[in-house]
């Protein structure tokens, strides 16, 4: 193992010493050729957003060639002379016509980075001056570029700058693209030193053989998880064991490994519950059910959640027993042609009482029941107790009880009241009852 580390390690120095054999503290005599691209319609958008100017497509850019000579001055600034042949069409009083412009460039390039770097960004600004359809121009270069370095011997070289014209009536304002290809010349280069010897490196150790190196293992002697370090993490929470203080439960980290903790122990945890401290149910955000009325009785059992009342009474209000009473005493008068359904004007005094009662109280609702004895056939009873009820139903409707508050059911004879057996009972049996309530 030690053998093929050591192996390694030499191919590297010899790979690194072969693809870099040259090396050199400054640039050194460096000759270019270069393609550009001038836009000359992007300035106008740039200096008014708003006229609407676009940057012109390559087929638009005025084109051309440039040789350039590049000197280091220090390891981070060079000086470079360029020689710049250009296809102008925008020539001032050329009347659109292209012509070669002729243009020399002196600039300074000042890198972040030294010479060696394979890749080093620069900024670039200098002086330049023309000759454009017989008349000078000059002109303040600056920019930004790209220098790609192969061994120091050939560079690669990528500028957009903005020409700054100082002779507007001769050429205007342009943003100048180039793209170029540099070789080294002269006696500068020099190689680098031979490689050192190959060092011995020692195999990393691993007491818990958990793939972590000692070097790198916070928890040496225990094995863990390459992502925590090395250390464990029994319940795979992310969070070491030694800083867990439920190790053995999945937590978060901000409450140190712990799950979310339920203060009032209702199964709502505490990031979700809005009464921390007072047991309730999830469907409330961990509160109590309500109790609007505060009558002890919840909303979801309380059938009038806004007025007070007792359980017994669902919640509402207790109806007095003097209308209780009313009610079943009307209920006792009701009286009806034998084996008909018509009311006898004998019962309108009582039911006229009920609609009053009725009247009085909007909250009131009346169930009104139906029952027969067992004389005669069932279903027939069954019919004739559902037609009775309904008609008392009518009969209050018509005095202005509202029917959505009323239900009618008939029982038929299977509910009686008393024996069936004796005529009595059976009196009892043949009956309409009326239940009032306010839920």
């Amino acid at each position: 193992m030690k053998k093929a580390v050591r192996l390694i390690l030499a191919l590297i120095i010899i790979c690194t010493n072969t693809f870099g054999q040259q090396s050199q503290s400054k640039k050194g005599s460096v000759l270019g050729l270069h393609f550009n691209l001038a836009d000359f319609k992007a300035p106008s958008g740039i200096k008014d957003p708003v006229s609407g100017n676009v940057y012109s497509t390559i087929p638009q850019m005025d084109k051309g060639l440039s040789l350039s000579y590049w000197r280091g001055l220090t390891s981070k600034i060079d000086v470079a002379f360029k020689l710049n042949a250009m296809y102008y069409s925008n020539i001032q009083g050329n009347s659109g016509k292209a012509q070669i412009g002729l243009e020399f460039e002196p600039t300074l390039n000042v890198r972040p980075f030294k010479d060696e770097s394979k890749v080093a960004p620069f900024l670039t600004a200098g002086a330049g001056v023309g000759l454009y359809n017989k008349k000078f121009g000059g002109y303040i270069p600056a920019g930004v570029g790209v220098q790609v370095n192969f061994g120091n011997l050939t560079y690669l070289f990528l500028q957009a700058q903005y020409k700054f014209t100082l002779t507007e009536d001769v050429i205007g304002d342009n943003l100048f693209y180039s793209l170029g290809v540099a070789q080294s010349f002269g006696k500068e280069r020099q190689r680098m030193p031979p490689p050192p010897p190959v060092p011995v490196v020692e195999t990393p150790k691993d007491r818990d053989g958990d793939g972590v190196t000692d070097d790198n293992d916070k928890c040496p002697d225990v094995a863990g998880l390459a992502s925590l370090q090395g250390c464990p993490d029994r319940d795979g929470d992310g969070i070491t064991d030694a800083d867990d203080k439920c190790p053995d439960v999945k937590g978060l980290a901000k409450y140190n490994g712990c799950p979310i903790p339920d203060t009032d122990k209702d199964g709502v945890n505490d990031e979700e519950d809005k009464c921390i401290t007072v047991p309730g149910v999830a469907r409330y955000q961990g509160c109590p059910i309500p109790d609007t009325d505060k009558d002890g009785v919840n909303d979801e059992e309380d059938k009038c959640i806004n007025e007070a009342g007792p359980a017994s009474n669902f919640g509402c209000p207790v109806i007095s027993q003097a209308v209780i009473d009313k009610i079943n005493y009307a209920a006792k008068n009701i009286f009806f042609a034998t084996g008909s359904s018509k009311l006898l004007p004998k019962s309108f005094k009582s039911l006229n009482e009920v609609a009053k009662i009725m009247a009085d109280d909007a909250s009131l609702k009346l169930d009104i029941d139906g029952h027969t004895d067992n004389t005669g056939n069932a279903a027939k009873n069954q019919s004739l107790s559902e037609a009775r009820a309904a008609s008392v139903k009518a009969y209050l409707v018509s005095k202005g009880v509202d029917e959505s508050k009323m239900t009618s059911t008939g029982h038929g004879q299977d509910m009686p009241a008393a024996d069936n057996k004796t005529a009595a009972g059976r009196s009892k049996n043949r009956r309409v009852e009326m239940k009032a309530r306010n839920y």
